[in-house]
C-alpha cells in the first residue's frame, strides 16, 4: 500500500514538473508568409494563436514575418529571414518581476517592452552575435546581418 501511494505521489510530482517546464510564455498573434517554430529538435508549422514556450526558436522565411505577444504584454515583431530564440522567460503576474532573454541570430526584431521591463529594468536582454542590449522599458529595433553564425 505504501509503495502504491509513493508511486502515485511521484507520478503527480512528475506531471506537475512537466507542466511547469512547458509553461506558456506567449503566443503568435500575427504571421505572414513562411514562419515556423523549432521546439525540442522538431520543426513545427505555425498559426495565429500558437502558444510559445521557453527555448522555442522562431524562424521566418524570405517572405515571412511574425508578431508575438508575451504574457507580460511585451510585443515582438520579426521580419523576413529572421531567427529569434526565446532563451529565458519568467514572469510573476502579481509583482511583474522576472527575467527575459532573447537571442536574435539574424534578421530584424522590433520590440515594445511590457510589464517586466517596466518593473525590473535590468531583467530584459536582447542578445545578438556582436552585442547584448539591456532593455530599459522602451521601444527599439535590431537588425542582425546574415553571417556565418548559423
Amino acid at each position: 500500500m505504501i509503495q502504491k501511494f509513493t508511486f502515485l505521489l511521484l507520478l503527480i510530482g512528475l506531471c506537475l514538473y512537466g507542466q511547469a517546464m512547458a509553461q506558456e510564455i506567449g503566443q503568435i498573434k500575427k504571421l505572414k508568409g513562411i514562419v515556423y517554430v523549432e521546439r525540442a529538435g522538431k520543426s513545427m508549422t505555425t498559426a495565429a494563436g500558437m502558444k510559445l514556450l521557453v527555448a522555442d526558436t522562431v524562424k521566418t522565411g524570405p517572405d515571412g514575418s511574425v508578431g508575438i505577444t508575451l504574457t507580460d504584454n511585451t510585443l515582438l515583431s520579426a521580419g523576413p529571414g529572421s531567427t529569434l530564440i526565446l532563451s529565458q522567460y519568467a514572469f510573476n503576474s502579481t509583482t511583474h518581476e522576472g527575467q527575459f532573454d532573447t537571442t536574435v541570430r539574424r534578421g530584424t526584431l522590433s520590440m515594445v517592452s511590457g510589464k517586466l521591463a517596466k518593473q525590473s529594468p535590468k531583467a530584459v536582454r536582447v542578445i545578438t552575435p556582436s552585442a547584448i542590449i539591456g532593455v530599459r522599458g522602451t521601444e527599439f529595433f535590431v537588425n542582425v546581418e546574415s553571417g556565418d553564425n548559423e
